[in-house]
């Protein structure tokens, strides 16, 4: 079948973005994406040898500041890579309406934090867990709900929200809820995978209540972005631990919510990582309305654009890889990606500052012309 058979639903779509500074998520397609797109990002440490910002709690708990390092950010990118149309900044009476954001806000840890993880920020990288840390499995209250209307985490983000209303109108960009998966590791550390034999009716439940959690978080957040001008109603499930889990653990324990999730957004998609994902794909196919799924290379991209036509599918690409292969492998790898999973994004996240501009650039004019070629 011609690739142009697989064109995703633009009705349900998701792509790759990468804010800057900031975790990758999604956002909406809007139909500018052409057929193999570049999702580009850069290490908090890559921007902390260039222009020494300051990634620490301030970062994250300043709106005012993050917005004045964003700007700073976008123009030396535009600089950088003048032709990559995420880094060209666009003011709007005088505001850079962009760098007025929640993205990024806490990292990954925001859902982690409600359940009582601890954050340990650095000035060159993202903020993690404490070393160690983890909630002893009786000091989860899964019987109730959290008390999100005074939990101080969600306070100090609303607060932070009405700030960048006042300051800039809409409330920009996309918090991490990351997934059920991913924040049952960050609350219970490697407990959690003992947890799947020794307390599995345990686990369902806190499953349960993460992803009622995140439901009600997004839920509250999303609208007061909507209030503000800004329209979101997306969901996107970061599942990078999938292969700690088998492909029947995944299925048993976490697709149930995943699909329960999927139904109850206008957009929804899954991040499964750079991994291997082939034992996951006809699991993930009973997700209903998929909008965006990402996967390694080392997946059978030609079987997974098959399963998911109408998925807007992306392949991340290893930045060790990015940095290290000649000119002839990078080419040959990007065409292989187009060729078997286009139309799609192709990521380039995480390039670190051992990487240079020169080689990020013929990555960016590769994928330019295979984009036409294949188009």
């Amino acid at each position: 079948m011609a690739a142009t058979e697989f064109y995703p639903d633009r009705s349900i779509g998701l792509r790759n973005h990468i804010p800057l500074g900031a975790p990758a998520t999604r956002e909406p397609v809007d139909g500018s994406e052409g057929f193999l797109r570049v999702s580009l990002g850069f290490t908090p440490a890559w921007y902390r040898s260039r222009l020494g910002i300051d990634f620490s709690e301030v970062w994250h708990t300043d709106p005012v500041y993050r917005a004045r390092c964003l700007l700073t950010m976008k123009q030396h990118l535009h600089a950088a890579f003048p032709g990559f149309e995420h880094f060209t900044p666009r003011y709007e009476n005088g505001v850079e309406r962009s760098c007025w954001t929640i993205s990024g806000v806490y990292g990954i840890l925001l859902m982690a934090r409600l359940y009582g993880i601890e954050p340990q920020y650095a000035v060159d990288k993202w903020p993690d867990a404490r070393d160690g840390a983890h909630i002893p499995r009786e000091e989860i209250a899964i019987h109730r709900p959290l008390d999100l209307e005074d939990h101080p985490v969600l306070q100090d983000l609303y607060r932070q929200m009405r700030l960048i209303s006042e300051h800039s109108g809409p409330i920009h960009g996309y918090l991490n809820y990351q997934g059920l998966l991913n924040v049952a590791l960050k609350v219970r550390g490697n407990d959690i995978f003992t947890d799947f034999f020794d307390h599995p009716d345990w686990l369902r439940r806190f499953l349960q209540h993460i992803a009622g959690t995140i439901t009600a978080v997004s839920r509250r957040v999303q609208a007061m972005q909507r209030e503000s001008g800004f329209p979101v109603d997306l969901l996107s499930m970061s599942n990078c631990v999938m292969n700690m889990v088998s492909p029947q653990q995944y299925e048993q324990f976490v697709l149930p919510f995943d699909r329960q999730l999927g139904v109850q957004y206008a957009r929804f998609g899954v991040h499964t990582c750079n991994w291997k994902a082939d034992p996951y794909l006809d699991s993930l196919r009973r997700i209903e309305r998929m909008g965006y799924l990402d996967t390694g290379i080392e997946t059978d991209l030609a079987r997974m654009r098959i399963l998911f036509p109408d998925t807007r599918r992306a392949v991340l690409y290893d930045p060790v890889a990015l940095e290290q292969k000649t000119a002839q492998a990078l080419d040959a790898d990007f065409r292989r990606i187009a060729r078997e999973c286009g139309p799609c994004d192709i990521v380039l996240a995480d390039i670190d500052a051992s990487t240079t501009d020169e080689r990020v650039r013929d990555a960016l004019a590769l994928a330019a012309e295979l984009d036409v070629e294949f188009s």
